[in-house]
């Protein structure tokens, strides 16, 4: 049996502001290639298929577009998982239109005999899938418990609870089937992609990976948005998401995992690089350097980019890096490191505000006359309507 393991697709996720839609729609195109070039019986999309609760028609119509072009038309058998992104509700509403195209969405927990676990009977062999959805920490914890309770012990209760529903689950697994099981959560021990959302990433949502039983001869997760693998009696992976969503995420190489089980036997894990989507880049150098960098690596015409420029900052400066990268995304100025100790400052008492200002912009490693002299203007303005002499001038300012 060969499965297709992906998850965190976060489709609607933009990046500072710019859709990301075509990137998605590529990406995920290109998932489902690899579905059909890799002849895989069964997808398993692990949960975050959204990255907000509440999606857009555009991003509703593309993961569900995704998800019956995975099926193939019911040929091939997809099971997805709600994840934190998304909205449990919304995934059970439309869980019986997704089943005509024989995709079994699988929004709550639920006990074993009631949906929690499904077995299917796939390319000769059967395939017995334990399915652990997003649980948040309320549903859990009582009020009174949180309110009562340390932090600590709040982590802890939500592990053990999760360590028995993955154990209730899993009592059915044995040598007669393909035993796995898809869930999103955190895993101690994993790596952070760099994008995810700190506040369910913490200790308090944790889970150890000894809560997956050693029956199972794979565990397919969401949430962590790098492809990994976790140290466990269990061969836990993270599929990781097809595209890099931040820039925290620069280390990340997307990718699906292709898995190769049988009966009784250990899961062999291929993962298959993503092609499309834009790569995040942060360059950092000078303003004269950035052309000849750009010469040397078309690519950077190509990415997105942050760019943090290493020269004192002027008005304009951005724009003018935005006008030779307009797919810089973010510009930072980052003035050049300097042996030179911090000059004391003088008194203000007797100084004028364009001296003052002078010295401010000084102090923040702002070389732009320009800006002295608009502010000087201004001054002048204001006081020639208050009466009083131009900024010029001394003035106690204190």
């Amino acid at each position: 049996m060969r499965l297709l393991h992906t998850a965190d697709w976060h489709v609607g996720r933009t990046i500072r502001g710019r859709s990301r839609a075509d990137e998605h729609a590529a990406v995920l195109g290109e998932l489902v290639e690899i579905a059909e070039r890799e002849s895989v019986d069964a997808v398993l999309v692990c949960g975050d298929q959204f990255d907000t609760s509440a999606p857009t028609a555009e991003s509703e119509r593309l993961v569900y577009r995704t998800l019956l072009e995975l099926s193939a038309g019911g040929r091939r058998p997809v099971f997805v998982l709600s994840g934190n992104h998304d909205d449990p509700r919304r995934l059970d509403a439309v869980g019986p239109l997704l089943a005509a195209g024989d995709i079994d969405a699988v929004a709550f927990v639920a006990p074993a005999d009631r949906g929690g676990v499904i077995e299917r009977r796939i390319g000769g062999e059967t395939l017995r899938l334990a399915l652990l959805p997003w649980l948040s920490q309320r549903h859990v914890i009582k009020a009174d418990e949180l309110m009562g309770e340390r932090a600590d012990q709040h982590g802890q209760r939500y592990a053990d609870r999760v360590r028995r529903i993955v154990g209730h689950l899993g009592e059915g697994f044995g040598g007669d089937a393909v035993n796995v099981v898809a869930g999103h959560a955190t895993v101690v021990g994993g790596t952070l992609g760099g994008g995810e959302r700190e506040v369910h990433t913490v200790f308090d949502y944790a889970v150890p990976a000894t809560a997956f039983p050693p029956t199972a001869q794979y565990v397919a997760l969401g949430h962590l948005h790098r492809t990994q693998r976790i140290d466990a009696p269990a061969p836990v992976w993270y599929s990781g998401s097809p595209l890099q969503l931040d820039f925290g995420e620069v280390a990340n190489e997307p990718a699906a995992l292709v898995v190769e089980i049988h009966p009784g036997t250990p899961a062999e894990v291929t993962p298959v690089p993503f092609r499309a989507g834009r790569r995040l880049r942060t360059v950092r150098a000078a303003l004269a350097d950035l052309d000849t960098l750009a010469a040397e690596d078309p690519s950077l015409t190509e990415d997105h980019l942050r760019i943090v420029v290493l020269e004192a900052g002027r008005a304009g400066l951005a724009d003018d890096v935005r006008e030779r990268f307009p797919n810089a995304v973010e510009v930072r100025v980052e003035a050049p490191e300097t042996d030179e100790r911090p000059r004391p400052s003088e008194p203000r008492l007797g100084r004028s505000p364009t001296e003052l200002f002078a010295e401010y912009l000084t102090d923040r490693d702002v070389d732009d006359e320009r800006l002295v002299e608009l502010f000087a203007e201004l001054v002048d303005t204001e006081l020639d309507a208050a009466g009083i002499g131009g900024a010029g001038e001394s003035a106690d300012v204190s």
